[in-house]
């Protein structure tokens, strides 16, 4: 599906959008845990080296975005809050991680920052962006 960055923006009203490391080991499976868990089909997703994914980062003026973005109707959210933003809005267990929401944004992001830093090392890395499958296809943009 092609989409312009209007586009974009017209998806945003309706669903909220997940830009994540399209090369990184664990934001796909991350990606894969939050396709398997939205119940409500509130999620849709682009790799940050997507053309429409850093289309959308150089248009809103981010800095130092390279593993997580989270794109709501209204907001922008980053790091940490984004991954319990997500979190909270799941099925099963992991609305429960949003407890750490109270905590200090500096020391949150502090831990995923040290996460995100060692992520290639510790889960790897693939050489292209990961490519959805036929029926997944609908939720990436």
């Amino acid at each position: 599906m092609s989409i312009d960055l209007e586009s974009i923006e017209e998806i945003r009203k309706q669903h909220q959008i997940i830009l994540f490391d399209g090369v990184c080991n664990l934001c796909n499976q991350s990606v894969q845990v939050v396709i398997k868990n939205d119940a409500h089909n509130v999620f849709r997703f682009a790799a940050l080296q997507s053309d429409k994914g850093l289309n959308f980062i150089k248009k809103n003026d981010l800095v130092n975005i390279d593993s997580i973005l989270l794109i709501t109707q209204n907001q922008i959210y980053t790091k940490s809050s984004a991954a319990l933003q997500i979190a909270k809005q799941l099925k099963g267990v992991y609305p429960l991680l949003f407890v750490f929401y109270p905590i200090p944004k500096a020391i949150r992001d502090w831990v995923y920052v040290y996460i995100a830093k060692n992520r290639y090392r510790w889960f790897g890395k693939k050489e292209h962006c990961m490519v959805p499958s036929t029926e997944l296809k609908e939720k990436f943009i």
